[in-house]
């Protein structure tokens, strides 16, 4: 059996994808050296190590014009390249990572075009270099919600096709992780004793990992195609005029999460984000969160406090007929402090748009 040997190649001028980057659990990515991650030179990596070299370089600026890459372009884009479909099993002969993108590097392009209905024409332009992001990501690489743009890969098509086998039906496995798809998690969450947020960190890929043998290989337990509307009531969102501010750093990282899962929801939905108050329209109502305060109203005001999600729905309603006419205005405590962990801003919104919902069906 050959070995596969890995070259470093000098980067030819201009011929690159954009440089490697490190996504953070929620997809969102921070700049960093040596992105690609270790992969000994002179002998074939490991699957762990594969994999941690293209869950590093993830996610890409894929608002950016890319310049394609091809036959005999080489360069650090052309190692990401190889050693992503190394990752998915593609035979890259004896050379194997060396950042030149020929000879068994085009083939299997050409072989990765073929399988993904894409023009075979050996250059990895847009829309092959999205499919191969796509198909590099593996459960537990990112976490995992719903909102707008949807997240979409094989990690998706991995929990669909999870949830389906385990009962929890989310229609059929796309890779597109929609509405549909976040009832089905929470669903799960709820069966499993976890929090039913919705939202895939990693005690729900734990979860669904432990019960591997369960499912895996198996035919979909519920039918694939999802029988329900979503958790939420669209038509609440669609048909009640609500306008978001954020008060505070944290208050607008919520408020622009809440908006944004309103609309990923239900395309039709008429949740409007705002900078200012001073913005919000006449005749709404109107959210002004914010993560923590005093826990006084103020005069015309009502503060409605988030500790107590049991209740929320309740006192939301509460607050907003206790306003005067015109425009219902009411202070949202989320009761959080300013924090790194996207987990926690996503979770917040999910809580505070499900009070919305229940509180207006």
């Amino acid at each position: 059996m050959q070995r596969c040997i890995e070259r470093s190649a000098p980067a030819r001028t201009g011929s690159s994808l954009p440089k490697p980057t490190r996504p953070n659990q929620s997809g969102h990515v921070s700049s960093g050296a040596a992105a690609n991650g270790p992969v000994a030179r002179g002998k074939l990596p490991s699957a762990r190590e594969a994999r941690l070299a293209i869950s590093y370089s993830a996610i890409r600026r894929v608002s950016e014009a890319m310049r394609p890459i091809r036959p005999g372009d080489r360069g650090p884009a052309v190692e990401d390249i190889q050693r992503r479909l190394l990752a998915l099993g593609y035979d890259l002969g004896r050379t194997c990572v060396d950042g030149v993108f020929y000879g068994a590097t085009m083939e299997a392009v050409r072989t990765f075009q073929a399988t993904n209905s894409l023009v075979e024409d050996g250059v990895v332009g847009d829309e092959t270099w999205s499919a191969l992001v796509d198909a590099s990501f593996t459960l537990g690489d990112r976490m995992l919600y719903l909102r707008l743009p949807h997240f979409h890969g094989r990690d998706v098509a991995s929990l669909q096709q999870a949830l389906n086998a385990l009962g929890f039906a989310c229609g059929v496995a796309d890779a597109i992780f929609g509405a549909f798809t976040e009832r089905a998690v929470r669903e799960f969450q709820l069966n499993s004793g976890l929090p039913a947020d919705g939202i895939v960190g990693s005690e729900t890929v734990r979860t669904i990992t432990n019960l591997r043998h369960v499912w895996e290989g198996k035919e979909a337990g519920a039918h694939t195609a999802a029988r329900t509307a979503p958790a939420r009531v669209a038509g609440v969102l669609e048909r009640t005029a609500i306008t978001v501010v954020g008060e505070d750093d944290v208050g607008r990282r919520i408020a622009e999460r809440l908006v944004n899962l309103a609309h990923a929801t239900t395309p039709q939905a008429t949740m409007l984000l705002v900078g200012r108050l001073s913005d919000a329209p006449d005749d709404q109502i109107v959210l002004c969160v914010r993560g923590s305060g005093t826990g006084r109203a103020n005069s015309g005001r009502p503060l409605v406090s988030a500790s107590e999600p049991e209740s929320l729905s309740t006192r939301l309603i509460t607050a907003i007929e206790s306003t005067l006419d015109g425009r219902h205005e009411v202070v949202i405590e989320a009761h959080l402090a300013d924090t790194d962990d996207e987990h926690e801003y996503q979770r917040a919104a999910v809580l505070l748009l499900d009070a919305v919902c229940l509180a207006f069906d």
